[in-house]
């Protein structure tokens, strides 16, 4: 068996970012993007009112109080989309929306509390600076600035910032294609009827939702029962796909063919079984043109399997480091951890917040690897590294949050 970390370091070292594709940017949420996102025009374009008002000279009104208001010479209106084309002179203002254009000569706004207005004059009842209440040209950005850079993650507000600087294509990375095979007589899919020996099948479903959540495009290839000839004929269908999945028939038992089968048929592997629980039974190597990522039957065991190899895989395709460092990594234990033995440990738990504001973690008193209603109330695995000391409640230790996705807003 070998470590956690050299599987990874093996794992991902055959893997490099995909090519970049162009695509429109209402279909850009969640991809990562290949080259920089630069603003074609400055914004905003115009100084702008940042309040409804009045545009003014501040000179004018240097004097202004409410005792006192300065009278002042209406000469039109400027609204959003719809500009005053004059200019304001000494001794005169301008209505003004915000939003919209400053008018020529003007050089502040007072905000339209601080006024009264009859159809030839308004009254400024309070004096303001030069630049009060004005959005300079350029206030957000400018022509050719840098708004996201290369290898981020696209969110909500990132597609809306492209849109504000008039970006309507993206460069992005390829999103990778993943085939995933479950295999075993004993699973069937969801609503078929079930013999006497057989359980759902759920590894499948499951995976590809990570995929999908992770920004790659899943391809369900079904369930290769316990014959070489199904195996083989049903891994086929992986052919032009980055990345061949499978699930269950990893180990050694004489009905996990996966293994043997595929090793018929040209395939290289580089890793197999690792030292960790749950997922010892896991394997990585090359099914012709397409890497082959085998991984353990038990539902909890491919679930976490999947987070730690395939979901750092699916990173790496698309240009993003395989962890996301923004992710808390550390909570404070309340209940008491035995020490571990030499296998790496991924306990299920779920997380909260301390009267302090101090992320705390409780794992579950169950681990059993078949138990899936656990894994899907968990917010985090706790790791445990091997040969661990006993760890007593409040002990700081490392946890790996479950929830992110390529959706984030």
């Amino acid at each position: 068996m070998i470590s956690v970390a050299e599987a990874r370091a093996r794992i991902l070292s055959a893997f490099a970012p995909l090519p970049a594709e162009t695509v429109a940017l209402p279909d850009a949420l969640g991809r990562v993007l290949a080259e920089p996102v630069v603003a074609r025009l400055t914004q905003p374009p115009f100084h702008a009112a940042a309040m409804d008002g009045w545009a003014v000279r501040a000179a004018d009104i240097a004097a202004a109080t409410a005792l006192a208001p300065v009278p002042l010479r209406r000469v039109g209106e400027s609204a959003a989309g719809h500009a005053f084309d004059g200019t304001v002179g000494p001794g005169e203002a301008a209505r003004i929306f915000t939003g919209a254009p400053l008018p020529d000569g003007a050089d502040a706004v007072v905000m339209q509390e601080d006024c009264s207005a009859d159809d030839r004059f308004v009254r400024v009842g309070r004096a303001v600076v030069a630049g009060r209440f004005i959005r300079q040209a350029g206030f957000d950005f400018a022509l050719g600035d840098e708004l996201l850079p290369k290898g981020r993650r696209l969110t909500a507000r990132d597609v809306a910032l492209a849109a504000g600087g008039n970006v309507p294509w993206l460069s992005v990375h390829r999103r990778p294609r993943v085939a995933i095979l479950a295999t075993g007589d004993e699973i069937a899919l969801p609503g078929d009827p079930l013999g006497p020996s057989q359980i759902v099948s759920t590894n499948a479903l499951g995976l590809c939702a990570l995929v999908t959540t992770q920004g790659g495009i899943a391809h369900n290839l079904g369930i290769a029962r316990d014959t070489a000839d199904s195996v083989a004929a049903m891994a086929a269908g992986a052919a032009g796909c980055d990345l061949l999945v499978t699930t269950g028939g990893a180990a050694h038992g004489d009905y996990d063919l996966v293994r043997d089968v595929l090793a018929g048929k040209g395939v290289t592997l580089d890793v197999q079984t690792v030292a960790m629980r749950p997922g010892k039974a896991l394997m990585f190597g090359r099914a012709g043109a397409v890497p082959l990522l085998g991984l353990p039957g038990n539902p909890v065991s491919t679930g976490v399997t999947g987070l730690l190899f395939l979901r750092p895989i699916l990173r790496r395709l698309q240009g993003l480091p395989p962890e996301d460092e923004r992710a808390p990594t550390r909570a404070r234990l309340t209940t008491a951890l035995r020490a571990n033995d030499r296998r790496e440990d991924y306990l299920r738990a779920t997380l909260a917040t301390d009267t302090d504001g101090v992320a705390t973690v409780t794992p579950f008193a169950r681990q059993d690897s078949a138990i899936t209603s656990l894994y899907a109330q968990a917010d985090c695995l706790i790791h445990r590294p091997p040969n661990a000391p006993p760890e007593p409640v409040g002990a700081m230790v490392p946890v790996i949050p479950l929830s992110d996705g390529a959706l984030s807003l």
